[in-house]
């Protein structure tokens, strides 16, 4: 029973030890973002702009092909069921409202986590198991600095450039499905489409794929600095660091859609 109770407590000191340590890279990343700049120790925009390159413009066509047939099976389940009650064109709406809102930053935000999430860490990862971060000190350079923060920058900027991208492939996914296969006037699409799609649901979306941006650069970004034992530590940490973002993407969903649909404010 005692053995049983130990293990307890160490795995509550173990989550605990784990957030506060996070929260000292996040506002360490904050420092050097707000604070960082005006001690003569601005960001690299050469960092950043190769950032934002590989991020967003590489990440493209893998956002685009999985909005887009998101959006053609979202058509293709539901067109059945509006038929039913007479009303298939509302296809439009429904496929519209639900990329902008919901699939489009999440599906944008999980396919990011996947690829840029797992290179911060195994990029980050590699460079503490060959003692890199450690040369890093020894020069005065803060990694988090010169590390953490590009990459932050870069993905808080890209990641919304990207949603809208997944929303208009979504969109247009759907679309296809709606007046190729369904039958449906092109111009009344359009017109259903708009009809229900109000500002907020833009902007959510929008204001959910910043949030999700700095979940996956900061997951990535701890679990590459707390790599240990080598290549094998590598991979386990991009393991944990890309399972660890989908999660609490999940829950940042969850969390900012309460704020957004269900709350009084």
């Amino acid at each position: 029973m005692i053995l049983f109770f130990e293990k307890i407590g160490r795995a509550i000191y173990g989550w605990i030890t784990v957030f506060f340590e996070f929260c000292q890279l996040m506002f360490a990343t904050i420092y050097w973002i707000c604070i960082g700049p005006f001690r003569k120790k601005p960001i690299n925009p050469k960092a950043v702009v190769d950032q934002m390159v590989y991020m967003g413009i590489h990440s493209i066509i893998i956002v685009f092909f999985v909005t887009f047939f998101t959006g053609v099976v979202l058509a293709m389940q539901s067109a059945p069921q509006l038929e039913k009650m007479g009303g298939v064109f509302y296809v439009a709406g429904l496929v519209t409202v639900s990329i902008c809102r919901e699939l489009g930053p999440v599906l944008t935000a999980l396919v990011i986590a996947g690829r840029i999430g797992a290179a911060i860490t195994a990029e980050i990862g590699s460079m503490k198991v060959n003692e890199q971060l450690e040369a890093l000190d020894t020069m005065a350079i803060d990694p988090v600095r010169f590390l953490v923060v590009p990459k932050l920058v870069s993905l808080v900027i890209m990641l919304p450039c990207l949603t809208v991208v997944g929303d208009f492939s979504g969109i247009f996914g759907g679309y296809a499905i709606g007046v190729f296969n369904l039958n449906i006037n092109s111009g009344l699409y359009w017109q259903t489409a708009i009809k229900f799609l109000a500002l907020a649901d833009i902007y959510t979306g929008l204001v959910k794929s910043v949030v999700f941006a700095i979940i996956i650069v900061l997951v990535g970004a701890y679990q590459g600095l707390k790599t240990r034992g080598g290549a094998v530590g590598v991979g386990q940490a991009t393991t944990v660091s890309v399972v660890t973002s989908f999660i609490l993407i999940i829950i940042a969903d969850a969390i900012l859609t309460g704020i957004f649909f269900f709350s009084d404010f």
